[in-house]
């Protein structure tokens, strides 16, 4: 049985993305919008972890954080916030909450986190098929996500942590189009623009280090995103 998550966030398009990358993980979560409407949702659904948003309406995470423990005191509770001052972090942290991640965040921080703390409150960690891939083999070149390297037919790789995680994205929709957007909220948090700079610069080391595979092919689609062809 997977692990079930508690994901507490007012920001549809946000929640969406985050919620579809933890169901992508193994786990199985409920998306809660209203800060009043968290505590119904915690006792129906029992969680094994909350992912918490400060800001909501109604009633804000440090509240709810706090009417969390009252109830379950060994319930792991991680804040994702754009508040980055050092009393929010201070206040997250004295008002319940076991991990403050600040706004933009990555998709994979976000997850390696989380199952920090489910192993630090002794619940199991998530198993079964749904587990993405460490290693990606595509044309003649593999991708190790874990080691963060990238081998082609001319040398071995060491990538950044971002770019591990595009080359990733792209090659699992190769083929097909990886929307900017998409990529930029999971891996950046943030599609404003200087994470699409960010981005570009990037995608300009990994074409260069693909360059010298014929069978190949990065397409920047204008305003769109990119194909990956092998």
């Amino acid at each position: 049985m997977s692990l079930k998550v508690l994901y507490v966030e007012d920001e549809p398009f946000l929640s969406h993305i985050v919620s579809d990358g933890l169901k992508s993980s193994g786990y199985t979560v409920q998306v809660v919008g209203d800060g009043n409407l968290v505590m119904d949702a915690y006792a129906s659904f029992l969680p094994d972890i909350c992912v918490l948003d400060i800001m909501l309406p109604s009633k804000d995470g440090y509240t709810l954080a706090k009417e969390l423990k009252t109830v379950q005191p060994d319930l792991p509770v991680i804040f994702l916030s754009a508040k980055v001052l050092t009393e929010d972090v201070v206040k997250g942290f004295k008002s319940g909450g076991n991990d403050y991640l600040k706004k933009p965040f990555s998709m994979e921080e976000l997850l390696v986190r989380m199952e920090a703390l489910l192993h630090r409150f002794g619940r199991a960690a998530v198993t079964g098929p749904e587990i993405q891939n460490t290693i990606y083999h595509f044309g003649s070149c593999q991708l190790d996500t874990v080691q963060q390297k990238l081998k082609t037919s001319s040398g071995e790789y060491a990538l950044s942590f971002k770019e591990s995680a595009l080359l990733e994205m792209m090659i699992i929709r190769k083929n097909d189009v990886l929307e900017r957007q998409e990529a930029l909220i999971k891996i950046w948090g943030d599609d404003n623009y200087y994470n699409t700079r960010s981005m570009d610069v990037f995608m300009t080391h990994i074409r260069k280090l693909l360059k010298d595979e014929p069978d190949m092919q990065i397409m920047n689609l204008r305003s769109i995103g990119y194909k990956l062809i092998c």
